[in-house]
């Protein structure tokens, strides 16, 4: 033992002095010696060996040719430059590329033990949706939590307020690291903010949604009876959203009617764009964690989501409860919220085999999902729902609940945004 000791000291001794001998002959600046120097030692040493040898049998070459000594200085100095460049960007790139396979390796990566947390996740993630969704929708039998009362005003606030930070704390990050990882190319996935751009136009796209809805429905669901919406308010046995324009009605109670109408349809269509935003983002996470091995990360994302879906749905459920929709299509939009997540996991459990969350194609579809997804969530929230509610008359009549509901709205924020250390 000791002699090897002592073997390697004396090898280190003769690759340092001949580190020195190259400088003092080469000409090399301080800056390429510091580079070398910092390089893994048993890089160093078999980059060392390479360039003296070179250098000497290219100095050798030069002299037979009758070539000044200043101009071999300068020459060696040149191509040990070039060499060390070459040498140094391709460890780099087979690091960054060794990072990019060895993600899926490590201690807390067992298939088994991972499965079982999955499928616990997808009973404890379906639980929680449901009782989240359905709790607004069963208000209606408890007064105090119907939805012209301050209770739901409050604990509407709060959802929202958990939707806001699932936009900016969970799904845009998301975004930003499959599109900025290391294992996608630098041009062009680094040169733009793809991120901040397709959230961008997607927040656009959602309004132009609200827009375009809003101006349909009104012209062929309320100024025409039993088109559109008024069809379907008639086969739930709910009140009519037609207007007759020459059956007699007095002009004064038509305009209150249309002010009526126009609520109802602007929460209809609040609640299907919010649905499509959270439907999107469960199906992405739920493949995501479907497909991960890694227990040390999957244990705690199934309370954070479990958490995230209950007052996600519990925000979604208030919306779905303002829109008075019927029995049949109220428990369409409830299965899908519920669903998504589950279904998402189960898909990814089946891909794990072909699918990979570091490979180029996962993380930009990935990357790009979640982007529009966010934009999607983050108007929503601010737009359709805090917005709407705080500008409301509502909240404004009352300074008291407006007080309490900006409360509720930084509870929700903050605990959805301390979710996100863990998920």
């Amino acid at each position: 033992m000791e002699d090897g000791s002592n073997s390697g000291s004396l090898n280190l001794l003769v690759h340092n002095r001949a580190l020195a001998d190259l400088k003092e002959e080469a000409g090399m600046p301080d800056s390429v010696i510091l580079i070398t120097e910092n390089v893994v030692p048993c890089v160093r040493y078999v980059h060392i060996y390479i360039l003296a040898e070179f250098s000497e049998f290219f100095a050798h070459l030069l002299q037979t040719h009758n070539i000044n000594m200043a101009s071999i200085t300068k020459i060696k100095a040149i191509t040990i430059s070039l060499i060390l460049n070459l040498s140094f960007a391709l460890p780099a790139t087979a690091l960054a590329q060794q990072q990019c396979d060895s993600a899926s390796t490590g201690g807390c990566h067992d298939k088994a033990k991972s499965l079982q947390l999955k499928l616990i996740a997808i009973f404890s993630i379906l639980m929680a949706s449901v009782i989240g969704v359905c709790l607004p929708l069963f208000s209606r039998r408890i007064p105090a939590l119907m939805p012209d009362r301050d209770l739901f005003v409050v604990v509407k606030a709060f959802a929202s307020g958990v939707i806001l930070a699932t936009g900016y704390m969970h799904v845009l990050p998301d975004s930003f690291n499959a599109l900025m990882s290391n294992c996608l190319p630098v041009n062009p996935w680094k040169k733009f903010p793809f991120t901040t751009f397709v959230a961008m136009l997607s927040a656009i796209l959602t309004l132009m949604t609200d827009s375009f809805a809003m101006s349909y429905f009104k012209k062929h669901g309320i100024n025409r009876k039993g088109g559109g919406v008024d069809g379907e308010k008639e086969k739930n046995g709910e009140r009519g959203l037609g207007c007759i324009e020459n059956g007699g009605l007095h002009v004064g109670h038509c305009d209150e009617f249309n002010d009526k109408d126009s609520m109802l349809l602007r929460n209809r269509v609040v609640a299907q764009v919010l649905e499509i935003g959270i439907v999107v983002h469960s199906v992405v996470i739920g493949v995501s964690m479907g497909a991960s091995t890694n227990q040390c990360t999957i244990r705690p994302l199934i309370a954070a989501l479990c958490f995230h879906q209950l007052f996600e749905g519990m925000g979604l459920g208030g919306c779905i409860l303002q829109a008075e929709y019927g029995m049949k299509t109220k428990a369409i939009l409830v299965l899908f919220f519920s669903t998504t997540t589950p279904f998402g996991i189960v898909l990814g459990i089946g891909l794990s085999n072909v699918y990979s969350d570091r490979s180029p194609t996962a993380l930009i579809v990935v990357g790009l999902l979640n982007a529009s997804s966010a934009g999607l969530l983050n108007y929503m929230a601010l737009v359709d729902l805090l917005a709407a509610d705080f500008m409301g008359h509502k909240l404004q009549g009352s300074m008291r609940l407006q007080a309490w509901s900006y409360i509720a709205v930084l509870l929700g924020a903050g605990g959805m945004s301390l979710m996100a250390k863990w998920a």
